[in-house]
């Protein structure tokens, strides 16, 4: 099987009903995740044979959660509070850490700071590398003194983006458009069909925490975290986060579920000018609107749909009832509105790296204290703790806890209000009865031909058809005599379908243009990969597209990974589409119409007119560009063929 042959032999089932039943407390229920028939034996620990309540599977999980609590040390205690980046070493070995890049070992991290929730960092390229590496992962945390299994997390890995931070490339894992793509289809069924199809996915590999849905609102078009949203309207991210939620949660949490981290509360979508708040000129979310209330609805949604766990973004707000700090260490937005107006009660994880300055793929990268960069890191950990925060995201500081602790600045009683969520997640989980995952079968269940093929209809359905002048598309497949001009692909994907393509627009018949929104550059290693900046293109690219637009008629297909003021190209191309994470084969399969392939998707947000209109807009409201160029919804079909 896929586990290691010495934790079998260390983790052997052990029935305890008969001998331990009388542990169960009359008011506690079985657990939520196995019927109340079954004996699920305990697994012993790898340091102490004597089994405790808490690896009893058969007694109820407030009763094993109480036990386990009653039995940490302040340290262990402690080390669940920290939830941070973990690769893989060479082949699939335990990383050795890195000085460089101030990483720590998978070892030090586990054995020594005694963490247990781990953020999954790098491509998965081989599906038997990864799960068999994270059985060794789990080895080590089962070699522990109470063998606490590992949590392990993503971000999203279904479709193209590759940015550190925001999400990795499909790779060995089925491949679909982006979160706004499924948006763009309008289909809650199919958004419940792909979380359950990715929590296959991550499942089979050990990865049993999204961080994710994004569900903030896209009403501030320059912001460079649009990508990953579900776009501009709140009513649509509503419905579609209750069929996220249940797809990769299910009908309840339990065994055969991936926990959910929803994100950006309250909603990052109103960044001042655009800007992210992962960068110091990014640190302000603005309501000039007064509009605060309405980025609020979709996360009322996923909290009345169960949501488990709630991500605040870095941002501060400005002129609010709110005090202008970053929201994780805010006990108005945290405790007042998440806790006790929404009524959450589940876990909250900060966003990454709010205590301790770092390095990013070589880029110096400070705290996002915004709004306390004075305070020390120990006074940043205790405001996070204050505000009523469980969990530090990208940190590996528990030292930081122990000191405030013992210094008598945070009471033990408070670490354990939220060590008991996170330990509580674990046992519904399963983690402690099913640890390791089984490498055979996790080769056989990622990117298999039934999930890659609903994955490929999906990019093919979400192209949004602006403009399609004449009925231009789709294309002839038959007319081999066409000659096709080309940029954005790789041009072996047509002369393979038997097609003829030029080197000039002035040689072509027609020209096929993939195109990436328009941004402005930055510089740095992290920084680079977040576009930013105007909506337009700058007066050298457009002159260069309008000669070519001239000379040949022109397909193009824009890559949205947030809005773009492109007027220009709606009026000189023949046929526009967008698209939010499609392949070139779907992109050709849509132009040729190859088995009946069509575009379906809605747009799913204004495209404005200028970036002036979008510098007279407030971030905070929806759709108030002046006379957008296309609007949310639009979209069209082919025609139908007589």
């Amino acid at each position: 099987m896929g586990f290691p042959t010495s934790s079998k032999r260390t983790y052997a089932f052990v029935s305890l009903l008969a001998a331990s039943s009388f542990l169960m407390p009359t008011s506690c229920l079985p657990s939520p995740h196995e019927p109340a028939h079954l004996n699920l034996a305990p697994k012993r620990s790898a340091q102490n044979e004597t089994i405790h309540p808490y690896q009893n599977a058969s007694l109820c999980i407030d009763a094993r959660v109480e036990d386990l609590l009653s039995r940490m040390t302040l340290e262990e205690k402690a080390g669940q509070l920290f939830h941070t980046q973990l690769q893989q070493g060479p082949n699939g070995t335990l990383d050795a850490g890195n000085v460089t890049a101030r990483r720590n070992s998978t070892e030090n991290m586990v054995s020594e700071k005694l963490m247990t929730h781990f953020n999954l960092v790098g491509e998965v390229q081989d599906v038997g590398v990864v799960a068999a590496w994270y059985n060794r992962v789990q080895e080590l945390a089962l070699s522990t003194r109470l063998g606490i299994p590992v949590t392990l997390s993503s971000d999203p890995r279904h479709s193209f983006t590759d940015n550190i931070g925001t999400g990795f490339s499909a790779n060995a894992f089925s491949q679909w458009p982006e979160s706004l793509g499924l948006a763009a289809l309008r289909d809650p069924e199919l958004v419940q069909r792909f979380a359950e199809i990715a929590r296959e996915e991550y499942m089979a590999i050990g990865v049993r925490s999204a961080l994710h849905p994004q569900i903030d609102l896209s009403t501030e078009p320059r912001w460079a975290r649009i990508g990953n949203t579900m776009g501009e309207d709140a009513e649509l991210t509503s419905k579609l986060v209750v069929a996220y939620l249940k797809g990769f949660q299910g009908e309840e949490l339990g065994r055969h579920s991936v926990t959910t981290v929803t994100k950006h509360f309250p909603g990052a979508g109103p960044m001042e000018n655009g800007e992210d708040s992962h960068f110091v000129y990014g640190k302000n979310q603005t309501y000039p609107g007064n509009n605060f209330e309405h980025h609020l609805i979709p996360f009322r949604a996923a909290i009345a749909a169960g949501a488990r766990q709630m991500m605040p973004y870095y941002s501060r707000p400005i002129g609010t009832e709110y005090d202008e700090v970053g929201f994780s260490f805010n006990k108005q937005i945290i405790t007042d509105l998440l806790r006790n107006e929404l009524g959450f009660t589940g876990i909250v994880v900060s966003d990454w790296g709010l205590i301790t300055d770092t390095v990013i793929r070589g880029q110096d990268m400070p705290a996002r204290a915004w709004g306390v960069e004075s305070l020390s890191k120990l006074e940043r950990a205790q405001r996070v703790l204050d505000a009523g925060v469980d969990q530090f995201g990208g940190e590996q500081r528990p030292e930081l806890v122990v000191e405030l602790v013992r210094a008598g600045k945070v009471s033990e009683e408070r670490i354990d209000q939220s060590v008991r969520l996170l330990l509580r997640e674990k046992f519904v989980l399963g983690l402690f009865e099913e640890p390791f995952v089984d490498v055979e079968a996790a080769q056989r269940v990622v990117g298999n031909a039934y999930f890659t093929r609903l994955g490929f209809d999906a990019q093919r359905r979400a192209f949004t058809l602006l403009k399609n002048e004449d009925g231009v598309l789709p294309l002839s497949v038959d007319d081999t005599a066409v000659r096709f001009y080309t940029e954005g692909f790789n041009t072996t994907l047509l002369t393979s379908r038997g097609m003829t393509v030029v080197d000039t627009p002035e040689e072509a018949d027609v020209a096929l243009m993939r195109l990436q929104a328009p941004y402005e550059p930055r510089p740095g290693g992290f920084e680079s990969a977040y576009h930013a900046g105007s909506l337009e293109y700058n007066a050298t690219e457009k002159a260069r597209q309008a000669a070519i637009y001239a000379a040949v008629p022109t397909v193009v297909d824009m890559y949205l990974d947030r809005p773009a003021a492109i007027p220009e190209i709606a009026e000189a191309a023949v046929a526009l589409m967008g698209s939010y994470g499609a392949s070139p084969e779907a992109f050709l399969d849509v132009v040729f119409g190859v088995d009946g392939a069509s575009p379906e998707g809605k747009l799913p947000f204004d495209l404005p007119r200028s970036m002036a209109a979008v510098e007279a807009s407030k971030e905070d409201v929806p759709f108030d560009t002046e006379n957008p160029v296309f609007r949310f919804g639009d979209g069209e079909k082919y025609a139908e063929k007589c």
